[in-house]
């Protein structure tokens, strides 16, 4: 694509035929760029154009800010008047922090709106694109459908499901191992590796871990990237007693963070000054794992990242409650005695076995990295 008049519109070397679907890409590709910084509003990119020509464009950057419509429509001016915009989400019709979206189309005289998925949000689902065909605008749905829906596959997971999208976080040893029988686990793999799992964090709402890990290793959970404007996704900790201790790192006090606990537990110590705390009623002696997730989805967390140990893992595997896996194989042997990746029930039929769809793989480094979801036998 190349600017071919120098008046910021741009001219696409491409057959008209194609022209639809390069726009809808464009525009995801723009969405993609407030990945990390949305929170916990939706990835959204808008691409307004007049035949093979691209007039404006736009993603949002960060909730509170203009949304991508409102950007492009700025970018494209009066000749928005009779163009196509294309739209990664349909546009909202609601006022919020920003105007809606819909009215802001409407006004700027589009003749038709090319949307790749619906906005399931109570106060959009269809009210957006009920607004703009009122007005005689040209409304087309559906294409790149997939792709707009796996860019915000949080988003979608908190409004349909209630729940965060869930994934965790693990790295192993070549024969399944995640430390040695001692605990020590630092590190197994590579650098390269380690600054890949900076990128899931920075794009994450949340970073989850146990009691357990922090008495162990002592996290930070913290973004460690040289980009200064990624917000801070929350710090949990699922701590059934709060023996959380003091001066340990995720109390410190530099993000956000949450320590979800049992009812009952003594909560006015001062270690836990200037951390949230929030009381969960047991079940079975334990934190209801999915009474968990709805208390993050209710605090608007589109993605959770965990970063803990097997036993934790294993208890939200072993509970359907994993949507994804991102696991990072180093090619290193840490032999029988070692502590193993997931705590999950003996099972006793190999039909009863978790099944896992690879989503994506590349090496890093010396290692693999490998990104599943569950599947079907």
């Amino acid at each position: 694509m190349r600017d071919r008049r120098g008046d910021g519109i741009f001219q696409a070397a491409l057959p008209a035929h194609q022209w639809q679907d390069f726009s809808e890409w464009f525009a995801l590709r723009l969405a993609a760029r407030g990945l990390c910084t949305t929170r916990p509003n939706p990835r959204v990119g808008c691409v307004i154009a007049q035949g093979t020509q691209i007039l404006g464009s736009g993603w949002h950057r960060r909730a509170g800010e203009a949304h991508a419509e409102a950007l492009a429509l700025a970018e494209a001016g009066e000749r928005a008047r009779g163009a196509t915009a294309y739209v990664t989400l349909e546009p909202c019709a609601h006022v919020g922090r920003t105007p809606p979206c819909a009215d802001a189309l409407i006004a700027a005289g589009v003749a038709r709106v090319v949307i790749a998925h619906g906005d399931p949000f109570a106060e959009v689902d269809g009210r957006g694109l009920a607004k703009l065909r009122a007005v005689g605008i040209r409304v087309d749905a559906g294409l790149m459908h997939a792709d707009a829906r796996e860019i915000n596959r949080g988003f979608f997971s908190r409004i349909e499901r209630a729940r965060p999208w869930l994934r965790l976080k693990l790295a192993m040893s070549l024969d399944g191992r995640t430390a040695l029988a001692n605990g020590q686990s630092h590190w197994i793999t590579g650098e390269p590796a380690r600054r890949n799992v900076q990128h899931w964090r920075a794009r994450s709402c949340a970073l989850l871990t146990g009691v357990g890990t922090v008495l162990a290793d002592d996290p930070q959970l913290t973004v460690r990237l040289p980009e200064p404007a990624i917000p801070a996704p929350l710090r949990v900790v699922l701590d059934t007693h709060l023996r959380t201790p003091s001066g340990c790192r995720v109390l410190d006090g530099s993000v956000p963070t949450l320590v979800v606990h049992g009812e009952g537990a003594r909560t006015t110590d001062s270690r836990f000054d200037g951390v949230e705390l929030a009381a969960l009623e047991l079940r079975d002696g334990r934190l209801d794992l999915c009474r968990v997730l709805a208390l993050l989805a209710q605090r608007e967390i589109n993605e959770v990242q965990v970063e803990a140990g097997a036993t934790l893992c294993g208890a939200f595997f072993a509970a359907g409650l994993v949507d994804e896996v991102l696991l990072h194989v180093a090619p290193v042997l840490l032999g029988n005695a070692a502590r193993p990746l997931l705590e999950l029930p003996t099972l006793t039929d190999m039909r009863e076995r978790w099944n896992l769809e690879l989503v994506d793989q590349r090496m890093l480094g010396n290692d693999w990295s490998l990104l599943m979801r569950p599947g079907s036998a």
